[in-house]
């Protein structure tokens, strides 16, 4: 488009654009015959692209989404075109994921592997770094399931899709509470005192409090306070009933 051909308040242009006014009739079809192959596509692809999406997953819906684009709004573009292609990204998708099943070396490439972010209690802030997870959104992720305490927990997994999964301990042991430091009025919900035990500030390894002096044997900080320990509350009892 030429520079002397762009008129401010040209609103026919800018609510029209090029096109005249009846190829909004045809985008209206055009994205409707398109929307029926994608869903059909997607469908074909499994149930995991309704789900909790992988790297390669999330790959072909970004390349779904560039594909059909040109395809709906543009006159120049024939559908069989979009068509076409969004059959070849089916054929790949397909492919990727035969080639991921019959190799667990390939799949560890394509799809990467779980990380363990807590062990026993004790955050592992090496493997957090790798992951790019930082202590505040592990605790949110934790809180969120109603988990208030690295004491309560046995491993996180950070599986390789994404999400967390969260093995908890048979009996909650002493540890670091994971309540937002700047709500300290809440601190105390469904927390007891641990009378002897330290925890580390960094991460969350519980001591004796006579061992507790000095560097953390696991991360080298020296910041302690006191540990606690979650005991049951009836709200809790409800929700694990339910």
């Amino acid at each position: 488009m030429k520079k002397e051909e762009i008129i401010p308040g040209d609103w026919e242009r800018i609510l029209f654009g090029q096109a005249p006014p009846i190829f909004l009739v045809e985008v209206l079809i055009r994205t409707f015959i398109i929307y029926l192959f994608l869903v059909v596509i997607v469908r074909l692809m499994g149930k995991r692209m309704g789900g909790q999406l992988t790297i390669s997953e999330l790959a072909v819906m970004v390349t779904l989404g560039a594909i059909v684009s040109p395809g709906m709004q543009m006159p120049q573009t024939g559908l069989l075109l979009g068509i076409m292609v969004l059959v070849c990204a089916l054929i790949f998708q397909r492919g990727l994921t035969l080639a991921e099943f019959k190799s667990a070396t390939f799949e560890d490439i394509s799809q990467g592997t779980f990380s363990i972010l807590v062990k026993d209690g004790i955050m592992q802030l090496d493997e957090m770094a790798k992951t790019k997870v930082s202590r505040q959104q592990l605790f949110a992720a934790l809180r969120g399931k109603g988990i208030f305490n690295l004491g309560e927990i046995d491993r996180v997994y950070l599986e390789a899709c994404g999400i967390f999964t969260i093995c908890k301990k048979k009996r909650p042991a002493p540890g670091l509470i994971l309540f937002p430091p700047d709500d300290p009025e809440i601190n105390c919900f469904s927390q007891e005192i641990s009378e002897g035990q330290k925890v580390c500030l960094h991460c969350g390894k519980a001591l004796p409090g006579e061992e507790a002096k000095g560097q953390c044997p696991v991360c080298d900080s020296s910041h302690w306070e006191v540990a606690s320990v979650s005991v049951p509350t009836e709200s809790n009892q409800i929700a694990s009933q339910s």
